[in-house]
């Protein structure tokens, strides 16, 4: 399929700052924002307290919702923390969560769940690739459970303790060897890894150019062949900082490490270098989405102080800044995209449907009629 524009529910606003779900999957369907990732966050969000059937509840109104505003669902994400624990009895405990995560996907109607790599202490996590391995196993198992089997993206974190790479998550994926145990390819972690570096003067690894061409070149050649395993991409790039992200900076934060505290405070949106924007986000789009060939979702999970803003228009704003960002890199990489379809529910305007901002609670009263 053509591309598809989308974004995750949490980029366009964070729930604790009373960014309401419902008004934000108004605004992203008002700017053709075709796909959205639901972020468990927000789920949970409605579904206080977040019990089993709760969560069911709020899985059946979210996707009720998207349904009355033609988007559809790309993903339940992010499932963290759960590849190579060392504490076997936590790792089962992750794995009964993941029977309900796989239970409110289906409730949401969607097949995929997104797994980024581990970012706990080296203490609690082992790097051993044949754990790691069995890990998605297990969980491939899980998917085959179901018809359509559910399917798990693995995502490298660009502050993961030992997953951190592109490389190394396509090589468990590789290893797994399960149709339903593909690869999430993020901008954003690609870069920040071998390009960016917030804790320098510089913003910028030592060889960050020739690092980026070397990656993209090995990307084409080894996930060309196998661009199937590509569940879905997300693109973004960030700013650069004035000051080397240090202790005495405003965005240190002595419980994560440089690149972490980075993505939480200074995401942008594709083509925003009037905000800063430094990143060769555009190398990385165009080797995954021409010289791969890769099509279909192409998400923009934003991580920005401005979704902590309060005030209304927030959420409008993000969207717009969204629907621009993919405008031009259509325009820049010639992409092929597929025509949104209109709102399916008859009479219906987007002001009718922007004005239902439903409460946390209301919405899953509502879920449970």
């Amino acid at each position: 399929m053509p591309c598809k524009p989308g974004i995750s529910s949490m980029s366009l606003g964070r729930c604790y700052a009373n960014h309401i779900l419902s008004h934000k999957l108004a605004m992203a369907s008002k700017y053709s924002l075709a796909g959205i990732e639901i972020f468990y966050e927000d789920l949970s969000d409605l579904a206080r307290p977040p019990t089993r059937s709760n969560l069911l509840a709020a899985a059946r109104y979210i996707r009720t919702l998207c349904s009355s505003l033609s988007l559809s669902i790309i993903c339940l994400q992010p499932f963290t923390h759960y590849e190579g624990l060392l504490d076997r009895s936590k790792h089962l405990e992750r794995i009964e969560e993941m029977r309900l995560w796989i239970e409110i996907a289906l409730e949401l109607g969607t097949d995929l769940i997104q797994v980024p790599s581990s970012f706990l202490p080296a203490e609690q996590i082992s790097g051993d690739v044949d754990l790691i391995v069995s890990d998605f196993l297990e969980l491939s198992d899980l998917g085959f459970q179901h018809d359509p089997p559910m399917r798990f993206a693995y995502e490298s974190l660009a502050w993961g303790t030992h997953i951190n790479k592109w490389e190394q998550c396509w090589d468990i994926v590789r290893r797994v060897d399960r149709s339903n145990v593909g690869i999430c390819l993020d901008s954003f972690n690609i870069l920040g890894r071998i390009y960016a570096d917030p804790a320098s003067p510089t913003g910028c690894t030592p060889h960050a150019e020739q690092e980026v061409r070397e990656s993209m070149a090995r990307l084409v050649k080894e996930i060309k062949p196998h661009k199937e395993k590509i569940f879905f991409i997300q693109i973004v790039g960030a700013e650069r900082l004035d000051e080397p992200l240090r202790e005495e900076h405003r965005f240190w934060n002595e419980e994560q490490p440089a690149r972490m505290s980075w993505s939480r405070n200074c995401r942008l949106f594709y083509g925003e270098e009037d905000r800063g924007a430094y990143l060769p986000v555009k190398d990385v789009a165009k080797a995954i989405i021409k010289d791969v060939g890769y099509e279909g979702w192409v998400s923009f999970e934003l991580y920005n102080r401005d979704m902590e803003r309060r005030n209304e228009g927030v959420v409008e704003e993000l969207a717009s800044r969204a629907a621009r960002g993919w405008e031009k890199m259509v325009e820049d990489l010639d992409i092929e995209v597929e025509r949104r379809p209109e709102l399916r529910r008859k009479g219906s305007t987007s002001k009718d449907r922007l004005s239902q901002d439903y409460s946390s609670r209301e919405a899953v009263e509502v879920a449970r009629l």
